[in-house]
């Protein structure tokens, strides 16, 4: 819902919070047949109003990505959340977070999520968050509303509230279902933007973060939070830059104190948001105007190795960057093999790919031969990937 990086002291909305009144007025479960359409995509702004009646406005298949973290219907009770000492803790305690019954629930959701597939393009994604306490409702209705579950992804938080009763486990995850509008959708996935910055490896579906706490919480004017629920913008960056490419416009039912459209901004992205509460309107707009957007040359992605010109090892051979009878090595000298003219490695009696001979000298099933293999220059170990790297460069240049 929200997360920030300055501090609002009764702020008011700006020239691009938009007061939109039949928005404002519209029913809660949506518009009546007679629906007035926006005349153009509201791009970068924040729209006033039921979150339901506001999508029906937007033109259809409009959106590349929505980002919703909706009311969890936690069921606090009227007592709230309390401590063993009866001390109350600061809990979601608001509204907008009650239901009068889980039937109640699933029709507000069942109505938000048709809303938003109305919206996405053919191509979309949907990430959704949630807790124990709503998730897996939200869940059974994508799937009934014929959206496709691609992953769910665990929230691991670095610092959660414990169970102050120690009668349950500690609640310390959140759960994102992240679907597409269709099973047919080509859906966007930066695979290898995310590997590369996990050390080269896959990016898995447990992310460990922590909460939105110090300088990027939103507090007003009296050091309270604006908003209760504020989402850690890591968490946020994270599902866009996976799911969404620069100029991309990106949709958030429950906008709350602006997570989303703060760091869509930063990341070059355009935002749509829709909240009820002209309060967190303002704060989430003045938090959105002191962002600044990152550099084309920050936002762009390197080139996926599998998208990267083939080049063949023979033809770093006859370039002559590597040489015919030439010793190669691994890393720690511990085997060797020779070049052959037809670009194989021979070892002993065996010879075959760099590939093969690399996994054949491990006893492994399989080897990526262009970074296990060395070759000796100026006295240091040198490996082959970069003779490929060059010749990749002598094509473009």
């Amino acid at each position: 819902m929200a997360s920030p990086r300055t501090a609002v002291a009764g702020a008011t909305a700006r020239k691009q919070v938009s007061h939109t009144g039949r928005i404002a007025s519209a029913p809660r479960m949506g518009l009546a047949p007679s629906v007035q359409r926006l005349p153009r995509l509201p791009l970068d702004e924040i729209l006033i109003g039921d979150c339901i009646a506001a999508m029906e406005r937007l033109p259809a298949e409009s959106v590349d990505c929505v980002f919703a973290d909706p009311p969890y219907n936690l069921q606090l009770g009227e007592a709230g959340l309390t401590r063993p000492d009866h001390s109350v803790v600061d809990a979601v305690d608001d509204d907008w977070d009650k239901f009068s019954s889980f039937e109640a629930y699933d029709d507000f959701t069942r109505a938000w999520l048709k809303a938003a597939r109305r919206a996405m393009k053919p191509n979309a994604t949907l990430w959704v968050i949630g807790s124990y306490h709503n998730i897996f409702r939200v869940g059974s209705a994508l799937q009934d509303l014929g959206y496709w579950i691609l992953n769910d992804i665990v929230w691991r938080k670095a610092n959660p509230m414990p169970n102050f009763r120690g009668k349950r486990f500690t609640n310390a995850h959140e759960t994102l279902i992240w679907a597409s509008r269709s099973p047919q959708a080509k859906y966007t996935f930066h695979y290898d933007a995310l590997k590369a910055g996990n050390e080269d490896l896959q990016m898995r579906s447990d992310w460990f973060l922590p909460l939105c706490t110090g300088e990027e919480r939103l507090k007003d004017g009296a050091g309270r939070k604006v908003h209760p629920t504020q989402k850690p913008e890591a968490l946020v960056a994270r599902t866009l830059m996976a799911a969404t490419n620069p100029g991309d416009v990106v949709l958030d039912p429950f906008f709350g104190s602006g997570t989303t459209g703060a760091v869509a901004k930063r990341l070059g992205r355009h935002f749509i948001g829709c909240e009820r509460d002209k309060t967190y309107a303002a704060a989430a707009q003045a938090r959105i105007d002191a962002v600044e957007t990152l550099s084309s040359a920050s936002l762009a992605l390197a080139t996926p190795k599998r998208a990267e010109p083939r080049v063949p090892f023979l033809s770093v051979v006859e370039a002559g960057l590597v040489r015919p009878g030439e010793t190669l090595t691994d890393e720690r000298r511990r085997f060797k093999a020779t070049v052959r003219p037809d670009g194989q490695l021979g070892i002993g009696p065996a010879m075959g790919s760099i590939h093969k001979v690399g996994a054949l000298v491990q006893g492994l099933p399989a080897c990526n031969g262009w970074t296990f293999w060395h070759a000796e220059r100026g006295g240091k170990l040198v490996c082959i990937d970069e003779f490929r790297s060059q010749m990749r460069a002598r094509a473009e240049s």
